[in-house]
């Protein structure tokens, strides 16, 4: 049961990796550290990606029409409960709800490894840093949140990173992927 003290308090609210974020129709959150997948199941318990969201991000129940809605935290987060009236940007959150969630339908579908290719990508372009090797990927996903994402096993995803890993294409650094400054990720 969601604590309507939590959701209603204007103060932060940090939760810890994997715990996922209480929703309410009426609330949202906004990120102020960390990273959010929001999901939902198909009937058979299968995942599927809506969105990863960070820093300044807002996610809520309100967001979507869709049963279940769920956002999980990534990595520690530290989110601000707000009502929808509140956020000033609201259409372009909306938008920004509608294009994520086509980018991750349209990875869905077509060769795994273009598929794997482009989420990391999209991944390094929206929560990459810069370093001198190229860029950071701080997020820790694991090898089935990404098969999640692709709608693949979590099998394949463990062995197309391996490919990509021994062909120089990506590493990793304290767990974090970083994909290398010259070179592209298939």
């Amino acid at each position: 049961m969601v604590n309507p003290t939590l959701i209603a308090s204007k103060e932060a609210h940090t939760f810890k990796r994997r715990e996922h974020l209480p929703m309410r129709e009426n609330s949202l959150w906004q990120i102020e550290t960390g990273a959010v997948r929001t999901h939902t199941l198909t009937e058979d318990g299968t995942v599927i990606a809506l969105g990863f969201w960070g820093l300044g991000d807002t996610v809520g129940q309100p967001l979507a029409l869709i049963q279940p809605y769920a956002a999980e935290c990534l990595m520690n987060v530290r989110v601000r409960a707000i009502q929808p009236k509140e956020c000033d940007h609201l259409n372009q959150v909306l938008l920004s709800h509608l294009h994520q969630t086509q980018t991750l339908l349209r990875l869905r579908s077509g060769q795994i490894h273009q598929r794997l290719q482009q989420l990391l990508d999209w991944l390094a372009d929206k929560f990459g840093h810069e370093s001198e090797q190229g860029k950071l990927i701080q997020l820790r996903l694991t090898h089935q949140d990404i098969a999640d994402t692709l709608g693949t096993t979590r099998v394949t995803v463990t062995l197309l990173l391996s490919q990509f890993e021994q062909q120089g294409r990506i590493c990793w650094i304290n767990q974090h992927l970083l994909s290398p400054r010259n070179l592209q990720l298939c």
